[in-house]
């Protein structure tokens, strides 16, 4: 989901609004995915091709049952069982092989990659991805420590909301969770604008509260809205 050039000008009036009440520092993000999850599907993709293959096992697994890996001759001499075991251990690697890639190539897709990875796994990564644009717009600079990242993962369906110290301190951080519940609602609605308009608006309302302008209140971070 793309914002237009409309919707970036509503979340940036947005800020700018809430701002105008705090001295604090509204910033947002909006990021398509923050983690490929490759190493997930990887792991289920091994544990099926180690576990699947034994199910062939109770029904009298033999390498006949794939003959286009293994031939029907038998050897009519005392190495007839090494090859037997041989050509069926052969088999068994192939079949684990195919089971991997299988399984792999399955679960690259989108939306069976987001199912089968745990939701700890999805929060952990978003708030990883958010707390790297806290820093790298340098909302942990701001004169007085009140920055406030407001971030969320489309792919991912998470969304973080990320306070400097100078606010953690001084507000519970249970208060989020409203900002977090509607922007999160007007994802799944899809309307992101939406969302971060009503998520900005609680963010400052807590903000002009806690933290009323200052005789300088300078406009430290830019308002916008930030897509990656």
């Amino acid at each position: 989901m793309r914002l237009n050039s409309g919707e970036h000008a509503r979340v940036a009036s947005a800020i700018a609004a809430a701002e105008a009440r705090t001295s604090g520092e509204i910033f947002c993000v909006l990021a398509g995915r923050v983690s490929s999850y490759r190493d997930i599907s990887l792991a289920w993709a091994a544990a099926a091709a180690l576990l699947l293959p034994l199910m062939l096992i109770p029904f009298g697994f033999e390498p006949a049952w794939f003959p286009r890996l293994a031939d029907n001759w038998e050897a009519g001499h005392l190495s007839a069982l090494h090859l037997t075991i041989g050509r069926a251990i052969g088999v068994y690697a192939v079949v684990q092989a195919a089971v991997f890639l299988a399984v792999y190539v399955l679960l690259r897709i989108p939306v069976l990659t987001r199912l089968t990875t745990p939701r700890g796994v999805r929060r952990d990564r978003t708030r990883q991805a958010a707390m790297h644009q806290f820093l790298a717009h340098g909302l942990h600079v701001t004169e007085h420590r009140t920055g406030v990242l407001i971030f969320a993962a489309m792919a991912d369906r998470q969304v973080e909301v990320i306070a400097d110290k100078g606010i953690y301190s001084r507000v519970d951080q249970a208060i989020w969770a409203d900002a977090v519940q509607v922007l999160t609602e007007g994802l799944r609605d899809r309307r992101a604008a939406e969302g971060f308009e009503r998520a900005i608006a609680l963010v400052g309302g807590v903000l002009a509260e806690h933290f009323p302008p200052r005789p300088r209140n300078a406009n430290e971070v830019p308002d916008r809205l930030v897509e990656i």
